[in-house]
């Protein structure tokens, strides 16, 4: 975990006893840690249930997160809604939802009009921090990385991978003892390239299978 010695505001975040307390005091920050902090509204933490064992991390928070406060909303949201929905699950119930990164990534152009963009490495090493404690507090039983940002920045995958060779693998990572990881496509990528939606229904039900084994279907008692 990372501490700074300047800012205990951060320090209490990263030092916060429970998800709840953790949620309120990062919505509550005036985080200046990147240059994210420039463009953003709100600082986007999650969208979900902290009490279910299913996490689920995309890269970034768009304009409609931004907005809203919650994390993955919006037409890619929906989508994820529904491909979860397809095998039982409630994204609202039975998992959390968060990002890589907290603040809105954009490119200003010379006109003053913003675009989306993934996140720099910079942006990231800054954040990390709280992803990390999310993590800590939640202690979920499998974790969902959505796209390739999310992969390389939590797996430090080569940069050389390609998603048709990752998506819908299951891994391990020794810093997290316990949780299974799974690669899924993006649901923004989807729309971009429907063409993909049948491979993603296979590694749907290839998750569907793991939960149904592992006995994981909503927010189950953690000694449960």
């Amino acid at each position: 975990m990372q501490f700074d010695l300047f800012d205990s505001e951060r320090n209490r975040i990263l030092e916060a006893d429970s998800y709840d307390e953790f949620k309120r005091l990062l919505e509550g920050y005036d985080c200046r840690a990147c240059d994210l902090h420039r463009h953003r509204n709100r600082i986007v933490v999650d969208r979900g249930n902290p009490s279910s064992r299913i996490m689920v991390i995309s890269e970034r928070p768009g304009e409609n997160e931004d907005r809203t406060g919650r994390a993955f909303v919006g037409r890619a949201g929906e989508m994820l809604d529904r491909i979860f929905a397809s095998i039982g699950l409630d994204s609202d119930q039975d998992m959390l939802i968060s990002n890589v990164v907290k603040c809105m990534p954009v490119t200003v152009r010379e006109d003053g009009t913003a675009e989306d963009r993934a996140p720099q490495a910079e942006e990231v090493r800054a954040c990390l921090p709280f992803l990390h404690r999310q993590i800590d507090l939640m202690r979920p039983k499998v974790i969902l990385l959505l796209g390739a940002v999310a992969l390389r920045h939590i797996a430090r995958v080569p940069s050389d991978f390609t998603m048709e060779e990752k998506a819908g693998a299951f891994f391990t990572m020794e810093e997290y003892p316990g949780v299974q990881f799974m690669v899924l496509y993006h649901p923004a990528f989807l729309l971009r390239d429907p063409r993909k939606k049948k491979e993603m229904w296979e590694h749907v039900k290839r998750l569907r299978d793991h939960l149904r084994e592992r006995g994981i279907g909503g927010a189950a008692p953690r000694d449960a």
